[in-house]
């Protein structure tokens, strides 16, 4: 009995110690999840300033943390200049509030857009998320750079025109930077009727500067066998985040070819049964 006591202290001390070990960790993680001690509301931007074209969206990424003892619902209210819009996102959803845990943090997306005409220059755009007592600040920077303006049309300003069923016609278009921004890349695309295609010279305009304009010409394509009547298509110039788009109407005509075939066969037809009349009517 006496030569089993050690060998009974030692398993209790060990016992002892997971006992004190796990009851350690347990207190860290507690802590852990606690609020900082002495932690305090607030309201951050990972980039405060952005620079963009007017009609482009100002996007933000800011984060909001309640450092207080207790859950607060938060209002969000900015300070806009006149004809300028904001849209506050939490996970894709706009949200003009947002209920908040004791020590928690939000990230929220901040869109801002610019009003049509504003000048370019810095503004700032101060936004608060208030829950009384408190009252977070953060101030935005936008810097309207200008803006981005394209304009499709033909030299007359006519947008209807006449082709022939299984032939090509080439369309004049003329490409206008109706903004302040230069414009880099404009292209021209199409939605036609079924079957019919487009190319264009040149493919691409590599920049066009603030009230320049350039020449396109469409070359169309219309299948054979289309029937004679009006069609329509939209013509499409793009660049960057600014389009525009014309529509135009398509009148499709015979060929003079098929014409003359079509009335070949109306005279060979009278003319068969003008033969069998002939052959067979006194019988």
């Amino acid at each position: 009995m006496l030569s089993n006591i050690p060998t009974t202290n030692a398993g209790l001390l060990r016992r002892l110690s997971s006992i004190i070990l796990i009851l350690f960790i347990s207190g860290f993680l507690a802590r852990a999840q606690q609020p900082p001690s002495g932690a305090k509301s607030a309201f951050t931007a990972k980039l405060m300033n952005i620079e963009a074209a007017s009609n482009e969206i100002f996007r933000y990424t800011t984060t909001l943390h309640n450092g207080s003892a207790s859950a607060k619902v938060y209002e969000l209210k900015p300070d806009l200049p006149a004809g300028w819009m904001i849209a506050f996102k939490v996970d894709g959803t706009q949200v003009t509030s947002i209920n908040m845990d004791a020590g928690k943090s939000q990230d929220i997306s901040v869109e801002i857009n610019a009003a049509p005409n504003a000048p370019a220059k810095k503004y700032v755009i101060p936004i608060r998320a208030v829950a009384k007592p408190d009252s977070l600040s953060l101030n935005l920077e936008a810097v309207v750079k200008g803006t981005y303006g394209i304009f499709l049309s033909t030299p007359t300003g006519r947008l209807s025109d006449e082709v022939t069923s299984g032939s090509q016609k080439q369309l004049p278009l003329v490409v206008k930077n109706t903004g302040t921004l230069t414009l880099n890349n404009a292209q021209i695309t199409a939605q036609l009727p079924a079957g019919w295609e487009a190319t264009y010279e040149p493919s691409a305009i590599k920049q066009l500067g603030p009230g320049q304009t350039a020449d396109i010409t469409a070359t169309l394509k219309v299948p054979d066998k289309t029937l004679a009547g009006d069609y329509s298509g939209t013509f499409t110039a793009t660049s960057g985040s600014t389009n525009t788009q014309i529509a135009y109407r398509l009148t499709v005509k015979t060929s003079l070819l098929s014409g003359w075939i079509g009335i070949l066969l109306i005279f060979l037809a009278i003319g068969i049964v003008y033969y069998l009349i002939r052959k067979y009517g006194r019988r």
